[in-house]
C-alpha cells in the first residue's frame, strides 16, 4: 500500500529544542494519532508536513510529493487545521465558504451542504456569534469540503468543554467513516486519539517512541498484579517496563504480555493475583517514563 506520509531521518533543531531523526510512515487511507505532551514536537513535525517549516535534515514525502520543494502543488491535496487558526469574526460562514471555494477547484458544494446540516451550523451567521465548538466545526466543515486527500489536524479539540469536545469528535469520526482519506491526528488527550485512530505513533521531547496499530499496543500491554517481593538481583525482563513495590504488592507494567511471562514471574517466587488492560493513556505514560516500548 503507498504512503501518505513518508518521513526519513527528519530533524529539526531549535535553541530550546529539537525534533531527533523521526521516521514515520503513514499508509494511505489509514487514520493515524500522535501522541505527545504539549512541547513534544507535534506542531514542529505537523508544520513540516504542510510546508510551513523547513527541516534542518532528512527527507519529507507528501502524497508523492517532495517537500517543501513541491508544497504548491501538495497543498491543493492537503487541509490542516490547528487549534491556533483562526476565521474573519465579522464575516459570515457563508462568506468564508465562498472565499475557499474560489481557490480550491476540488470544491464540494454539495457535501458543504450535508456538513453544513451535520455540523449543525447556519451559513449566514456571522462568526463572531459562533461558539469555540462551532468555530472549529466551521473550520473543520472549510477543510472537508475541500475533498483532500490527506487531513493533518493538530489539537482541534484544544480548549472545548467536555460536551462540545464530545460533539466535534462524534462529527469528525462520522465523516472519517464515510471518506476514507488519509488523516494524521495530533493530540495530548488519549480519549480523543482512541476514538478515531487506527494507529498510534508516540512522540516525546522530539524524539519518536513508538508507532503501531491502535489494538497492537492495546493487545501487548498489560498492568500485572503479583504478591511477593522482587527478588534481589533479578535480572531485568526485557517484557517488563516498570516495576513498582508498595508493601507486598508488586505493580508490573508488561510491554510483551504472554503466559510465558507470567511463568517466568513464578519462577521467581511471585504470586499473580490479577492480569489487567491497560489504557492507552497509562501505556502513553510508562512508554515516556521508560523511554521506549518496543
Amino acid at each position: 500500500m503507498p504512503n501518505a506520509i513518508k518521513l526519513s531521518g527528519v530533524s529539526k533543531r531549535y535553541s530550546h529544542f529539537a525534533l531527533d531523526q523521526i521516521e514515520l510512515n503513514l499508509p494511505e487511507g489509514e487514520v493515524m494519532g500522535l501522541v505527545g505532551v504539549n512541547g513534544a514536537g507535534k506542531t514542529t513535525l505537523l508544520r513540516i508536513l504542510v510546508g510551513l517549516i523547513y527541516p534542518d535534515a532528512g527527507d519529507v514525502e507528501v502524497l508523492g510529493y517532495s517537500m517543501p520543494k513541491q508544497q504548491a502543488a501538495a497543498k491543493m491535496e492537503i487541509g490542516f487545521a490547528s487549534e491556533d487558526m483562526r476565521l474573519y469574526s465579522s464575516m459570515s460562514l457563508r462568506w468564508h465558504l465562498d472565499f475557499v471555494q474560489s481557490i480550491y477547484p476540488g470544491w464540494d458544494e454539495s457535501y458543504a451542504q450535508h456538513l453544513l446540516q451535520r455540523f449543525d451550523l447556519k451559513a449566514e451567521q456571522k462568526i463572531l456569534g459562533f461558539s469555540h465548538g462551532q468555530r472549529v466545526k466551521a473550520m473543520l466543515l472549510l477543510i472537508l469540503a475541500r475533498r483532500p486527500r490527506l487531513l493533518l489536524l493538530d489539537e482541534p479539540t484544544t480548549g472545548l468543554d467536555p460536551v462540545a469536545r464530545a460533539e466535534v469528535l462524534e462529527a469528525l469520526a462520522d465523516v472519517l467513516r464515510d471518506e476514507r482519506r488519509s488523516v494524521l491526528f495530533s493530540s495530548h488527550n488519549t480519549h480523543d486519539i482512541e476514538q478515531l485512530c487506527d494507529s498510534i505513533s508516540f512522540l516525546h521531547q522530539g524524539r519518536l517512541l513508538a508507532t503501531e496499530s491502535k489494538d497492537g499496543f492495546l493487545d501487548r500491554w498489560r498492568r500485572i498484579l503479583c504478591q511477593g517481593q522482587w527478588p534481589s538481583g533479578a535480572a531485568k525482563l526485557p517484557e517488563i517496563a516498570s516495576v513498582r513495590q508498595s508493601g507486598s504488592t508488586l505493580e508490573l507494567k508488561a510491554r510483551e504480555y504472554s503466559e510465558a511471562l507470567l511463568e517466568k514471574l513464578k519462577r521467581l517466587g511471585l504470586q499473580i493475583s490479577r492480569v489487567e488492560t491497560m489504557s492507552l493513556e497509562d501505556i502513553f505514560i510508562a512508554s515516556v517514563r521508560t523511554g521506549v516500548t518496543q
